[in-house]
């Protein structure tokens, strides 16, 4: 029998993790505390561009989901994944590599959202350098991490690491597919999807990216720092392949479920939401399976905070993972969608679930990683307190807003008329709701200011010996009297281990177990489950051109419209503005006529938005005259008595680039955009005619001369554009009543 081998783990590169965990989570929500302001206060804008809610509020996303909870994971899976498979990780070059890669892009992520670099999909906005960055890094990641499990002492993979297959592999293809783009200049492209295809993409990605990044890794987290902080046993190892295999099968399929009443074809949304309901029992399964751990232990939950973290988070996974079917039902989505009760769902996932999950792992690991114990249990215990205060606070407002939100947009008064026919009434309704969540979010950072304090104690009275920890293991293929027993004469131990051992245990341990120790078969397996409901969805919308309709009627943006479409992405105004009537009464009736499947043909990428804090725009063209539009992005108080809307005063001074017209059309024809030659060619001209059109009727309808070389010209013409050539077709004049489209 061969003696074990001793080993060192990597502890050095989980510490630097987990300490990025905790500067991520406070730049990430102090991030969404600013922005939280800005909704209640508008003058927190302060006019500065960089400040702004459209360029904060992707910050604050990007920092929390990729920095806050992204580390969390990276901590987690480094510390874990070595434990499981009893092994150093695969390579320390990678792993330093991978940490600092992971920290550059996030950061230059959020300065370039700031600066007003943005692809405006929602959870993708980094432009395409960073894409191809964040490839890299995540290979860099799966190679180590994959590289470990081949050479990991442990013959069986344990339940968190199967989370963390699942992670890896689906992340790199969603994101992948989802950031395939034509690229203008450095920090320039455009999506090669567009319109219903690029909508459906994208939600492919942005729910998965939810599934994927906020769900399986910190459920493989959840299965292993449960049971370690418990000291017992996950309750039900079978339970665990049925949550892992079903959920990994049918979450792919959800994603349309975002999309309901939209212009995406029926069959696909539907699809969608019945998936997502299916998804309701085997989320249960695994919140069942984390509660269940915890029998026998509710003493100890009492008296530990890292329990008390891990079973609130536990609960918050079942919660969200009920409203989320729940929201994706068509009839109730049809009062939620655009409203801050999404909002709430998603902050009641990642505050409740994530952020409390990741604050139990710290707490667990913090004081192992320094050698010592946690400075103190009090401070722990009064964090998760105020921590569950603040989500009160937080979460209850927005839930009310948004009920509050649907219903006024679709009350009418007995005579039939829109009962709010101005938007302005529904937002100034909420805004007392976004005082109360500014309250709560206040009370949850106070909590993460606590527990940096005590990680901050907590390290310094650590031990001045941090050298990695000692391990000892027997190798995987290590001749041993357990594969020795019965083994035929003369076969040699590793051709017996490959050909027949496995075989046997699959028949006397199940298949499972079996396929535990083949990580390839593993992994394939696991991308066919989540590659048959994305090719079923997306090959016959993307795939099929044939599918989404051209309108004669609708025609490419002109070379100055497009720049000022560039524009109106790089302030943000996507995240509170949508592009998309639902056939519904009362959107018709506020709005216009519902928005037709080829409209958005030549939007790239899609506008159709996930929130309205301000009106719809896709019928905003000729609405209002030029000189409206000048004033309103001057001080929208002097258009639009109490809109919370930030102003943009710079861009009634901010020069007008139209160098790159020609560039910007010729690649737009290479995504299938029907420019000539001429147009092309004279884009730049024809531009500068527009704006100085443009800026004579301002000037005519008494607004400021000398605009013509001014930023704003670009978005007057391209908000005059929307929804104009939908006028424009012959069944224009259709009654605006509710109809499927």
């Amino acid at each position: 029998m061969e003696r074990a081998e001793t080993f060192r783990y990597d502890d050095a590169i989980v510490r630097k993790f987990a300490l990025a965990t905790i500067f991520w989570a406070l730049v990430g929500m102090l991030a969404g505390l600013w922005v939280a302001l800005e909704l209640a206060y508008w003058p927190s804008n302060l006019n500065e561009p960089m400040l702004t809610f459209g360029r904060l509020r992707p910050v604050h996303t990007n920092g929390v989901i990729f920095g806050f909870v992204g580390n969390i994971i990276f901590a987690g899976v480094y510390h874990s994944t070595q434990r499981l498979c009893k092994a150093r990780m695969f390579n320390d070059v990678l792993s330093n590599l991978h940490f600092w890669g992971w920290q550059i892009g996030v950061l230059a992520g959020a300065t370039s959202l700031v600066l007003g670099f943005t692809t405006s999909k929602e959870y993708a906005e980094l432009e395409w350098p960073l894409d191809v960055a964040i490839t890299i890094v995540w290979v860099i990641f799966a190679i180590n991490f994959f590289g470990t499990i081949f050479k990991r002492r442990e013959r069986h993979m344990y339940v968190a690491l199967w989370f963390y297959i699942a992670t890896i592999v689906t992340v790199a293809i969603l994101h992948i597919f989802n950031s395939l783009a034509l690229p203008l200049s450095f920090m320039k492209s455009y999506s090669v999807y567009s319109g219903v295809q690029d909508a459906l993409v994208q939600w492919w990605y942005g729910h998965n990216a939810v599934a994927f990044v906020l769900t399986t890794p910190i459920l493989g987290l959840m299965y292993y720092y449960l049971p370690k902080a418990a000291n017992r046993p996950v309750f039900s190892y079978r339970l665990s392949i049925l949550h892992f295999w079903t959920l990994v099968f049918i979450y792919i399929w959800a994603g349309p479920h975002h999309l309901h009443y939209t212009a995406l074809p029926g069959w696909a949304s539907t699809l969608g939401m019945v998936f997502s309901v299916m998804l309701l029992p085997p989320s249960w399964g695994g919140m069942i399976n984390g509660l269940l751990t915890l029998r026998g232990a509710w003493d100890k939950v009492r008296q530990e905070p890292v329990l008390k973290f891990f079973a609130v988070a536990v609960t918050f996974y079942g919660m969200s993972t009920f409203e989320g079917p729940v929201l994706a039902i068509k009839t109730v989505n049809a009062l939620s969608h655009y409203t801050d009760w999404t909002v709430a769902h998603v902050h009641a996932g990642t505050l409740g679930w994530n952020a409390f999950m990741a604050f139990g792992v710290l707490y667990w690991l913090v004081p192992r990683l320094w050698k010592t114990e946690l400075y103190s249990k009090g401070l722990a215990t009064a964090h998760f307190w105020i921590g569950s205060l603040g989500m009160v606070f937080y979460l209850v407002p927005i839930w009310t807003a948004g009920i509050t939100q649907g219903m006024m947009w679709r009350a009418f008064e007995p005579s039939g008329r829109l009962m709010y026919p101005d938007f302005i009434e529904t937002v100034l309704k909420i805004v007392p709701f976004y005082w109360v969540r500014f309250g709560g979010g206040t009370l949850f950072i106070t909590g993460v200011l606590l527990l940096m304090y005590n990680v901050a104690r907590t390290i310094a009275s650590g031990a001045k010996d941090l050298s990695d920890t000692e391990a000892s293991a027997v190798p995987l293929g290590a001749w041993n009297e357990e594969l020795a027993e019965g083994m035929p004469a003369g076969v040699k131990p590793a051709t017996y281990d490959h050909l027949f051992h496995r075989v046997g245990r699959a028949v006397g341990h199940g298949f499972h177990r079996a396929l535990e120790a083949m990580p390839v078969t593993f992994t394939v397996l696991t991308v066919l489950a989540i590659s048959v409901g994305s090719l079923i969805e997306i090959i016959p919308t993307v795939l099929v051109k044939s599918n989404v309709p051209r309108l004669a009627s609708v025609k490419p943006y002109t070379a100055l419209e497009l720049e000022g479409r560039d524009i109106y992405v790089a302030e943000g105004c996507y995240n509170c503005h949508s592009q998309m009537i639902r056939p519904f009464r009362a959107e018709t009736e506020r709005y216009g006529d519902y928005s037709k499947p080829g409209e958005s043909l030549y939007d790239h990428p899609f506008q159709w938005g996930s929130r309205r804090i301000g009106p719809d725009l896709a019928r905003e063209g000729e609405k209002y005259p030029h000189l409206w539009h000048v004033r309103h992005m001057e001080n929208p108080r002097s258009t639009t008595r109490g809109s919370i809307m930030p102003a943009y005063p710079w861009l009634a001074t901010k020069p007008l680039d139209l160098s790159a017209s020609g560039a910007k059309l010729a690649l737009m024809t290479k995504l299938n955009v029907p420019y000539s030659d001429s147009e092309v060619f004279h884009a730049e001209a024809s531009a500068r005619d527009q704006a100085e059109r443009v800026a004579r009727e301002i000037e005519a309808q008494g607004g400021p001369a000398g605009l013509s070389d001014k930023q704003i010209v670009a978005v007057v013409a391209y908000l005059q554009r929307l929804g104009v050539d939908i006028r424009k077709m012959p069944d224009h004049h259709v009654p605006m009543v509710a109809k499927q489209p």
